[in-house]
Protein backbone atom coordinates (compact mmCIF):
# COMPACT_ATOMS: atom_id res chain seq x y z
CA UNK A 1 0.00 0.00 0.00
CA UNK A 2 1.17 3.51 -0.81
CA UNK A 3 1.03 5.87 2.17
CA UNK A 4 -1.40 8.68 1.44
CA UNK A 5 -0.10 12.14 2.26
CA UNK A 6 -2.03 15.31 3.04
CA UNK A 7 -1.75 16.15 -0.66
CA UNK A 8 -3.50 12.91 -1.58
CA UNK A 9 -6.39 13.75 0.74
CA UNK A 10 -6.66 17.26 -0.70
CA UNK A 11 -6.81 15.69 -4.15
CA UNK A 12 -9.49 13.19 -3.07
CA UNK A 13 -11.65 15.90 -1.46
CA UNK A 14 -11.36 18.16 -4.50
CA UNK A 15 -12.15 15.26 -6.81
CA UNK A 16 -15.31 14.45 -4.83
CA UNK A 17 -16.36 18.11 -4.89
CA UNK A 18 -15.84 18.28 -8.67
CA UNK A 19 -17.84 15.10 -9.27
CA UNK A 20 -20.64 16.30 -6.97
CA UNK A 21 -20.75 19.68 -8.72
CA UNK A 22 -21.06 17.95 -12.09
CA UNK A 23 -23.92 15.79 -10.77
CA UNK A 24 -25.65 18.96 -9.54
CA UNK A 25 -25.12 20.52 -13.00
CA UNK A 26 -22.83 23.25 -11.73
CA UNK A 27 -19.59 24.43 -13.29
CA UNK A 28 -16.41 23.05 -11.78
CA UNK A 29 -13.83 25.70 -12.66
CA UNK A 30 -13.83 27.26 -9.18
CA UNK A 31 -13.36 24.01 -7.21
CA UNK A 32 -10.61 22.98 -9.66
CA UNK A 33 -8.68 26.22 -9.12
CA UNK A 34 -9.13 26.01 -5.34
CA UNK A 35 -7.92 22.40 -5.44
CA UNK A 36 -4.79 23.40 -7.36
CA UNK A 37 -4.13 26.21 -4.89
CA UNK A 38 -4.59 23.92 -1.87
CA UNK A 39 -2.32 21.23 -3.36
CA UNK A 40 0.40 23.81 -3.97
CA UNK A 41 0.19 25.02 -0.38
CA UNK A 42 0.14 21.53 1.14
CA UNK A 43 2.97 20.15 -1.01
CA UNK A 44 5.34 23.13 -0.72
CA UNK A 45 4.16 24.48 2.64
CA UNK A 46 3.81 28.02 1.33
CA UNK A 47 0.94 30.25 0.26
CA UNK A 48 3.23 31.91 -2.28
CA UNK A 49 4.01 28.49 -3.74
CA UNK A 50 0.27 27.80 -3.92
CA UNK A 51 -0.25 30.95 -5.96
CA UNK A 52 2.59 30.00 -8.29
CA UNK A 53 1.18 26.47 -8.62
CA UNK A 54 -2.15 27.83 -9.86
CA UNK A 55 -0.48 29.57 -12.78
CA UNK A 56 1.85 26.67 -13.47
CA UNK A 57 -1.02 24.16 -13.60
CA UNK A 58 -3.01 26.37 -15.96
CA UNK A 59 0.06 26.90 -18.12
CA UNK A 60 0.83 23.17 -18.42
CA UNK A 61 -2.83 22.43 -19.21
CA UNK A 62 -2.82 25.17 -21.84
CA UNK A 63 0.26 23.70 -23.49
CA UNK A 64 -1.30 20.22 -23.48
CA UNK A 65 -4.52 21.50 -25.04
CA UNK A 66 -3.07 24.00 -27.48
CA UNK A 67 -2.65 21.70 -30.47
CA UNK A 68 -6.32 20.68 -30.30
CA UNK A 69 -7.38 24.28 -29.78
CA UNK A 70 -5.25 25.45 -32.70
CA UNK A 71 -6.49 22.86 -35.20
CA UNK A 72 -10.10 23.72 -34.34
CA UNK A 73 -9.30 27.43 -34.70
CA UNK A 74 -7.69 26.88 -38.11
CA UNK A 75 -10.55 24.69 -39.34
CA UNK A 76 -13.07 27.33 -38.27
CA UNK A 77 -10.95 30.05 -39.91
CA UNK A 78 -10.92 28.03 -43.13
CA UNK A 79 -14.70 27.63 -42.92
CA UNK A 80 -15.13 31.35 -42.44
CA UNK A 81 -13.05 32.02 -45.54
CA UNK A 82 -15.14 29.77 -47.79
CA UNK A 83 -18.38 30.99 -46.21
CA UNK A 84 -17.71 34.45 -47.64
CA UNK A 85 -18.16 33.03 -51.15
CA UNK A 86 -20.91 30.49 -50.36
CA UNK A 87 -18.71 27.50 -51.07
CA UNK A 88 -19.64 25.92 -47.73
CA UNK A 89 -23.26 25.59 -48.85
CA UNK A 90 -22.35 24.15 -52.25
CA UNK A 91 -19.87 21.75 -50.67
CA UNK A 92 -22.42 19.99 -48.50
CA UNK A 93 -25.50 20.32 -50.75
CA UNK A 94 -25.04 16.88 -52.43
CA UNK A 95 -25.29 15.21 -49.03
CA UNK A 96 -28.55 16.90 -48.08
CA UNK A 97 -30.82 13.99 -49.10
CA UNK A 98 -28.88 11.53 -46.93
CA UNK A 99 -28.78 13.82 -43.91
CA UNK A 100 -32.33 15.18 -44.06
CA UNK A 101 -33.60 12.37 -41.86
CA UNK A 102 -31.99 12.85 -38.42
CA UNK A 103 -32.66 9.22 -37.54
CA UNK A 104 -30.43 8.15 -40.41
CA UNK A 105 -27.98 11.02 -39.97
CA UNK A 106 -27.19 9.94 -36.38
CA UNK A 107 -25.81 6.61 -37.56
CA UNK A 108 -24.16 8.07 -40.67
CA UNK A 109 -22.28 10.53 -38.46
CA UNK A 110 -21.25 7.80 -36.04
CA UNK A 111 -20.24 5.35 -38.77
CA UNK A 112 -18.19 7.94 -40.63
CA UNK A 113 -16.49 9.05 -37.44
CA UNK A 114 -15.69 5.44 -36.46
CA UNK A 115 -14.01 4.70 -39.81
CA UNK A 116 -11.99 7.93 -39.92
CA UNK A 117 -10.98 7.60 -36.26
CA UNK A 118 -9.70 4.06 -36.81
CA UNK A 119 -7.56 5.26 -39.70
CA UNK A 120 -5.81 8.22 -38.13
CA UNK A 121 -7.19 8.67 -34.59
CA UNK A 122 -10.22 10.60 -33.45
CA UNK A 123 -9.16 14.23 -32.99
CA UNK A 124 -8.26 14.91 -36.64
CA UNK A 125 -11.30 12.85 -37.61
CA UNK A 126 -13.51 15.05 -35.44
CA UNK A 127 -12.47 18.13 -37.36
CA UNK A 128 -13.09 16.44 -40.71
CA UNK A 129 -16.45 14.90 -39.85
CA UNK A 130 -17.51 18.08 -38.07
CA UNK A 131 -16.74 20.17 -41.14
CA UNK A 132 -18.34 17.87 -43.70
CA UNK A 133 -21.28 16.15 -42.00
CA UNK A 134 -22.25 17.68 -38.66
CA UNK A 135 -23.66 20.93 -40.14
CA UNK A 136 -25.89 18.90 -42.44
CA UNK A 137 -27.13 16.70 -39.60
CA UNK A 138 -28.14 19.71 -37.51
CA UNK A 139 -29.67 21.38 -40.53
CA UNK A 140 -31.75 18.23 -41.07
CA UNK A 141 -33.26 18.44 -37.59
CA UNK A 142 -30.76 16.69 -35.32
CA UNK A 143 -30.03 18.54 -32.04
CA UNK A 144 -26.36 19.64 -31.85
CA UNK A 145 -25.98 17.67 -28.62
CA UNK A 146 -27.19 14.47 -30.34
CA UNK A 147 -24.80 15.03 -33.23
CA UNK A 148 -21.95 15.61 -30.80
CA UNK A 149 -22.84 12.43 -28.87
CA UNK A 150 -22.77 10.38 -32.07
CA UNK A 151 -19.36 11.74 -33.09
CA UNK A 152 -17.92 11.45 -29.58
CA UNK A 153 -19.23 7.98 -28.66
CA UNK A 154 -18.27 6.29 -31.93
CA UNK A 155 -14.98 8.15 -32.37
CA UNK A 156 -13.30 8.92 -29.05
CA UNK A 157 -15.08 6.00 -27.42
CA UNK A 158 -15.60 2.97 -29.64
CA UNK A 159 -12.83 3.57 -32.17
CA UNK A 160 -10.13 4.75 -29.76
CA UNK A 161 -10.78 2.15 -27.06
CA UNK A 162 -10.42 -0.68 -29.59
CA UNK A 163 -7.79 1.06 -31.73
CA UNK A 164 -7.90 -1.82 -34.21
CA UNK A 165 -5.70 -0.35 -36.95
CA UNK A 166 -3.11 1.94 -35.34
CA UNK A 167 -3.04 -0.18 -32.13
CA UNK A 168 -1.49 2.52 -29.99
CA UNK A 169 -3.74 1.82 -26.99
CA UNK A 170 -3.52 -1.96 -27.17
CA UNK A 171 0.22 -1.78 -27.85
CA UNK A 172 0.79 0.27 -24.70
CA UNK A 173 -1.35 -2.09 -22.62
CA UNK A 174 0.36 -5.19 -24.05
CA UNK A 175 3.85 -3.89 -23.41
CA UNK A 176 2.91 -2.82 -19.86
CA UNK A 177 1.50 -6.26 -19.08
CA UNK A 178 4.32 -8.16 -20.82
CA UNK A 179 1.94 -9.63 -23.41
CA UNK A 180 2.75 -10.54 -27.01
CA UNK A 181 2.00 -7.81 -29.60
CA UNK A 182 -1.54 -8.19 -30.95
CA UNK A 183 -2.65 -10.55 -28.18
CA UNK A 184 -5.24 -8.10 -26.83
CA UNK A 185 -6.70 -7.17 -30.21
CA UNK A 186 -9.62 -9.61 -30.17
CA UNK A 187 -10.80 -8.90 -26.64
CA UNK A 188 -10.35 -5.12 -27.07
CA UNK A 189 -12.31 -5.23 -30.33
CA UNK A 190 -15.21 -7.17 -28.78
CA UNK A 191 -15.45 -5.00 -25.67
CA UNK A 192 -15.13 -1.71 -27.58
CA UNK A 193 -17.88 -2.72 -30.01
CA UNK A 194 -20.22 -3.82 -27.22
CA UNK A 195 -19.63 -0.62 -25.25
CA UNK A 196 -20.00 1.57 -28.32
CA UNK A 197 -23.11 -0.05 -29.76
CA UNK A 198 -24.89 -0.09 -26.39
CA UNK A 199 -23.92 3.52 -25.66
CA UNK A 200 -24.81 4.61 -29.19
CA UNK A 201 -28.24 2.94 -29.05
CA UNK A 202 -29.07 4.56 -25.70
CA UNK A 203 -27.88 7.96 -26.97
CA UNK A 204 -30.03 7.55 -30.07
CA UNK A 205 -33.23 6.69 -28.21
CA UNK A 206 -32.64 9.32 -25.51
CA UNK A 207 -32.59 12.04 -28.18
CA UNK A 208 -35.24 10.55 -30.47
CA UNK A 209 -38.04 12.81 -29.23
CA UNK A 210 -36.09 15.91 -30.30
CA UNK A 211 -35.24 14.69 -33.81
CA UNK A 212 -36.87 16.76 -36.54
CA UNK A 213 -37.53 19.79 -34.36
CA UNK A 214 -36.27 23.20 -35.43
CA UNK A 215 -32.91 23.69 -33.74
CA UNK A 216 -31.54 26.84 -32.16
CA UNK A 217 -27.84 26.46 -32.85
CA UNK A 218 -25.26 28.74 -31.23
CA UNK A 219 -22.42 27.61 -33.49
CA UNK A 220 -21.60 29.83 -36.45
CA UNK A 221 -20.42 26.70 -38.24
CA UNK A 222 -23.95 25.44 -38.82
CA UNK A 223 -25.49 26.25 -42.18
CA UNK A 224 -28.92 27.87 -41.88
CA UNK A 225 -31.66 26.52 -44.13
CA UNK A 226 -32.20 29.83 -45.92
CA UNK A 227 -28.59 29.81 -47.13
CA UNK A 228 -29.21 26.79 -49.35
CA UNK A 229 -31.69 28.77 -51.43
CA UNK A 230 -30.18 32.26 -51.25
CA UNK A 231 -26.50 31.54 -51.89
CA UNK A 232 -25.17 33.15 -55.06
CA UNK A 233 -23.29 30.59 -57.13
CA UNK A 234 -20.07 31.78 -58.80
CA UNK A 235 -17.20 30.07 -60.54
CA UNK A 236 -15.02 30.68 -57.48
CA UNK A 237 -17.55 29.20 -55.06
CA UNK A 238 -18.01 26.16 -57.32
CA UNK A 239 -14.24 25.69 -57.48
CA UNK A 240 -13.73 25.79 -53.71
CA UNK A 241 -16.78 23.59 -53.12
CA UNK A 242 -14.85 20.92 -55.06
CA UNK A 243 -11.32 21.81 -53.93
CA UNK A 244 -11.94 21.71 -50.17
CA UNK A 245 -13.42 18.18 -49.88
CA UNK A 246 -11.01 16.90 -52.55
CA UNK A 247 -8.02 18.25 -50.63
CA UNK A 248 -9.33 16.84 -47.33
CA UNK A 249 -9.81 13.41 -48.93
CA UNK A 250 -6.28 13.64 -50.29
CA UNK A 251 -5.05 14.41 -46.79
CA UNK A 252 -6.78 11.24 -45.56
CA UNK A 253 -5.10 9.22 -48.31
CA UNK A 254 -1.69 10.61 -47.34
CA UNK A 255 -2.31 9.72 -43.70
CA UNK A 256 -3.15 6.15 -44.66
CA UNK A 257 -0.55 5.39 -47.34
CA UNK A 258 2.42 7.70 -46.72
CA UNK A 259 4.87 8.50 -43.95
CA UNK A 260 5.87 11.80 -42.40
CA UNK A 261 8.94 13.01 -44.39
CA UNK A 262 10.29 14.71 -41.27
CA UNK A 263 10.75 11.53 -39.22
CA UNK A 264 9.72 8.70 -41.60
CA UNK A 265 6.97 7.67 -39.16
CA UNK A 266 3.29 7.07 -40.07
CA UNK A 267 1.19 10.22 -40.16
CA UNK A 268 -0.84 9.56 -37.02
CA UNK A 269 -1.86 11.40 -33.85
CA UNK A 270 -0.05 14.72 -33.53
CA UNK A 271 1.37 14.53 -37.05
CA UNK A 272 -2.13 13.98 -38.46
CA UNK A 273 -3.45 16.93 -36.47
CA UNK A 274 -0.59 19.10 -37.75
CA UNK A 275 -1.19 18.07 -41.35
CA UNK A 276 -4.89 18.83 -41.05
CA UNK A 277 -4.24 22.21 -39.42
CA UNK A 278 -1.63 23.18 -41.99
CA UNK A 279 -3.90 22.15 -44.85
CA UNK A 280 -6.75 24.23 -43.39
CA UNK A 281 -4.44 27.24 -43.20
CA UNK A 282 -3.36 26.92 -46.83
CA UNK A 283 -6.98 26.59 -47.96
CA UNK A 284 -7.93 29.64 -45.91
CA UNK A 285 -5.17 31.71 -47.52
CA UNK A 286 -6.09 30.59 -51.04
CA UNK A 287 -9.78 31.30 -50.44
CA UNK A 288 -9.00 34.73 -49.02
CA UNK A 289 -6.80 35.67 -51.97
CA UNK A 290 -9.31 34.29 -54.47
CA UNK A 291 -12.20 36.23 -52.94
CA UNK A 292 -10.55 39.53 -51.96
CA UNK A 293 -7.36 39.84 -54.00
CA UNK A 294 -5.15 42.59 -52.55
CA UNK A 295 -7.68 43.19 -49.75
CA UNK A 296 -6.92 39.71 -48.49
CA UNK A 297 -4.05 41.19 -46.46
CA UNK A 298 -6.69 42.56 -44.08
CA UNK A 299 -9.45 39.96 -44.53
CA UNK A 300 -7.32 36.91 -43.68
CA UNK A 301 -6.49 38.46 -40.32
CA UNK A 302 -10.22 38.49 -39.59
CA UNK A 303 -10.56 34.81 -40.45
CA UNK A 304 -7.71 33.87 -38.11
CA UNK A 305 -9.05 36.09 -35.34
CA UNK A 306 -12.53 34.62 -35.67
CA UNK A 307 -11.21 31.07 -35.54
CA UNK A 308 -9.05 31.67 -32.49
CA UNK A 309 -11.82 33.50 -30.64
CA UNK A 310 -14.13 30.59 -31.31
CA UNK A 311 -11.60 28.06 -30.00
CA UNK A 312 -10.72 30.14 -26.93
CA UNK A 313 -14.41 30.49 -26.05
CA UNK A 314 -14.71 26.70 -26.00
CA UNK A 315 -11.43 25.97 -24.21
CA UNK A 316 -11.32 28.78 -21.64
CA UNK A 317 -13.28 26.93 -18.92
CA UNK A 318 -11.56 23.62 -19.70
CA UNK A 319 -7.99 24.71 -18.98
CA UNK A 320 -8.37 25.15 -15.17
CA UNK A 321 -10.19 21.81 -14.89
CA UNK A 322 -7.53 20.03 -16.92
CA UNK A 323 -4.85 21.71 -14.80
CA UNK A 324 -6.18 20.07 -11.65
CA UNK A 325 -6.52 16.59 -13.13
CA UNK A 326 -3.09 16.73 -14.78
CA UNK A 327 -1.72 16.95 -11.23
CA UNK A 328 -2.89 13.37 -10.76
CA UNK A 329 -0.72 12.06 -13.60
CA UNK A 330 2.89 12.22 -14.74
CA UNK A 331 2.39 15.88 -15.68
CA UNK A 332 2.44 16.74 -11.98
CA UNK A 333 6.25 16.91 -12.23
CA UNK A 334 5.94 19.93 -14.52
CA UNK A 335 3.63 21.63 -12.00
CA UNK A 336 4.86 20.75 -8.52
CA UNK A 337 8.36 19.45 -9.26
CA UNK A 338 10.12 16.15 -9.87
CA UNK A 339 9.47 14.80 -6.36
CA UNK A 340 5.70 15.25 -6.52
CA UNK A 341 3.61 12.06 -6.30
CA UNK A 342 1.10 11.14 -9.00
CA UNK A 343 -1.88 11.63 -6.71
CA UNK A 344 -4.53 9.97 -8.86
CA UNK A 345 -2.36 6.96 -9.71
CA UNK A 346 -1.39 6.41 -6.09
CA UNK A 347 -5.05 6.42 -5.08
CA UNK A 348 -5.87 3.93 -7.85
CA UNK A 349 -2.99 1.67 -6.81
CA UNK A 350 -4.23 1.54 -3.22
CA UNK A 351 -7.75 0.67 -4.35
CA UNK A 352 -6.36 -2.09 -6.55
CA UNK A 353 -4.37 -3.61 -3.68
CA UNK A 354 -7.56 -4.11 -1.67
CA UNK A 355 -9.52 -5.96 -4.37
CA UNK A 356 -10.60 -9.58 -3.67
CA UNK A 357 -9.34 -12.11 -6.21
CA UNK A 358 -12.51 -13.22 -8.00
CA UNK A 359 -13.63 -12.56 -11.57
CA UNK A 360 -16.40 -10.12 -10.67
CA UNK A 361 -14.29 -8.02 -8.30
CA UNK A 362 -11.25 -7.99 -10.58
CA UNK A 363 -13.32 -7.11 -13.66
CA UNK A 364 -15.25 -4.22 -12.16
CA UNK A 365 -12.29 -3.24 -9.97
CA UNK A 366 -10.00 -2.81 -12.99
CA UNK A 367 -12.79 -0.97 -14.83
CA UNK A 368 -13.14 1.44 -11.91
CA UNK A 369 -9.39 2.00 -11.72
CA UNK A 370 -9.32 2.65 -15.47
CA UNK A 371 -12.10 5.21 -15.06
CA UNK A 372 -10.28 6.79 -12.15
CA UNK A 373 -7.02 7.16 -14.06
CA UNK A 374 -8.94 8.48 -17.07
CA UNK A 375 -10.10 11.45 -15.03
CA UNK A 376 -6.81 13.18 -15.88
CA UNK A 377 -8.27 13.72 -19.36
CA UNK A 378 -5.69 11.64 -21.19
CA UNK A 379 -6.95 8.06 -21.30
CA UNK A 380 -3.58 6.63 -22.27
CA UNK A 381 -1.72 7.60 -19.11
CA UNK A 382 -3.63 5.03 -17.04
CA UNK A 383 -3.07 2.07 -19.36
CA UNK A 384 0.25 0.94 -17.82
CA UNK A 385 -1.48 0.77 -14.43
CA UNK A 386 -4.59 -1.16 -15.58
CA UNK A 387 -2.53 -3.54 -17.73
CA UNK A 388 0.04 -4.07 -14.98
CA UNK A 389 -2.72 -4.82 -12.47
CA UNK A 390 -4.32 -7.29 -14.89
CA UNK A 391 -1.04 -9.18 -15.10
CA UNK A 392 -0.20 -8.93 -11.39
CA UNK A 393 -3.64 -9.87 -10.05
CA UNK A 394 -5.33 -11.78 -12.87
CA UNK A 395 -2.38 -13.94 -13.91
CA UNK A 396 -1.75 -15.66 -10.57
CA UNK A 397 -5.51 -16.16 -10.10
CA UNK A 398 -5.76 -17.97 -13.44
CA UNK A 399 -7.85 -15.37 -15.27
CA UNK A 400 -7.49 -14.22 -18.87
CA UNK A 401 -5.00 -11.36 -18.58
CA UNK A 402 -5.77 -10.02 -22.08
CA UNK A 403 -9.48 -9.70 -21.29
CA UNK A 404 -8.85 -8.16 -17.87
CA UNK A 405 -6.42 -5.61 -19.33
CA UNK A 406 -8.97 -4.80 -22.04
CA UNK A 407 -11.58 -4.03 -19.37
CA UNK A 408 -9.22 -1.53 -17.76
CA UNK A 409 -8.45 -0.08 -21.19
CA UNK A 410 -12.17 0.47 -21.80
CA UNK A 411 -12.53 2.39 -18.54
CA UNK A 412 -9.47 4.56 -19.11
CA UNK A 413 -10.07 5.39 -22.79
CA UNK A 414 -13.83 5.92 -22.62
CA UNK A 415 -13.32 8.23 -19.65
CA UNK A 416 -10.19 10.16 -20.55
CA UNK A 417 -10.03 9.66 -24.31
CA UNK A 418 -12.76 10.71 -23.88
CA UNK A 419 -16.50 10.77 -23.44
CA UNK A 420 -17.05 11.26 -19.69
CA UNK A 421 -14.67 14.04 -18.64
CA UNK A 422 -15.49 17.58 -19.73
CA UNK A 423 -11.77 18.40 -19.85
CA UNK A 424 -10.75 15.43 -22.02
CA UNK A 425 -9.17 16.57 -25.29
CA UNK A 426 -11.45 14.44 -27.46
CA UNK A 427 -14.65 15.59 -25.81
CA UNK A 428 -13.56 19.22 -25.95
CA UNK A 429 -12.75 18.91 -29.65
CA UNK A 430 -16.17 17.41 -30.36
CA UNK A 431 -17.96 20.06 -28.33
CA UNK A 432 -15.98 22.74 -30.13
CA UNK A 433 -17.00 21.51 -33.56
CA UNK A 434 -20.67 21.22 -32.49
CA UNK A 435 -20.70 24.59 -30.76
CA UNK A 436 -21.85 23.27 -27.36
CA UNK A 437 -20.39 23.34 -23.85
CA UNK A 438 -18.07 20.41 -23.04
CA UNK A 439 -19.65 19.85 -19.64
CA UNK A 440 -23.08 19.52 -21.30
CA UNK A 441 -21.78 16.80 -23.60
CA UNK A 442 -20.11 14.96 -20.69
CA UNK A 443 -23.38 14.95 -18.73
CA UNK A 444 -25.40 13.63 -21.67
CA UNK A 445 -22.82 10.91 -22.35
CA UNK A 446 -22.77 9.63 -18.78
CA UNK A 447 -25.70 7.19 -18.70
CA UNK A 448 -25.19 5.73 -22.23
CA UNK A 449 -21.45 5.20 -21.68
CA UNK A 450 -21.85 3.90 -18.12
CA UNK A 451 -24.39 1.29 -19.26
CA UNK A 452 -22.15 0.36 -22.19
CA UNK A 453 -19.13 -0.13 -19.93
CA UNK A 454 -21.13 -2.27 -17.49
CA UNK A 455 -22.41 -4.41 -20.36
CA UNK A 456 -18.96 -5.00 -21.85
CA UNK A 457 -17.46 -5.76 -18.43
CA UNK A 458 -20.14 -8.37 -17.77
CA UNK A 459 -19.31 -9.97 -21.12
CA UNK A 460 -15.62 -10.00 -20.17
CA UNK A 461 -16.41 -11.62 -16.82
CA UNK A 462 -18.73 -14.35 -18.06
CA UNK A 463 -17.39 -15.09 -21.55
CA UNK A 464 -13.79 -13.95 -21.88
CA UNK A 465 -12.20 -14.87 -18.54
Amino acid sequence: MIALTAGHWVYIITLLVVVFAMIMKRDVVLPSILGIFALGIVFHGSVIAGIITVFQALFVAGVELFDIMLVIALMVAMLKSIQTMGADVLMVSPLRPLMKNPKVAFWVLGGGMYVFALLFWPTPATALVGVLLLPLAVHGGMPPIAAAMSVNIFGHGMALSGDLIIQGATGLSESSAGLAPGSMLTSAAILSLITGLVAGAIAYFSNLKDFGKKQKVPSDQIIEESKFDSTEVTGLSRAFAVIVPLVLLTVIAFMIFFVNPIDDEPIRGGAATAMLGGTATVLMVLAGIGKYGMKSLEEIVGFVRGGLLYAIKIFAPVIPIAGFFLMGSESVAQILGDNAPRFLFDIGQNIANSLPLNAFALGFGNLFIGILTGLDGSGFSGLPLTAGLAQALGGPAGFNVEALASVGQMGAIWTGGGTLTAWAFGLVATAGVAGIRPIELARKNFIPVAVGLIASTLVAIFFLM
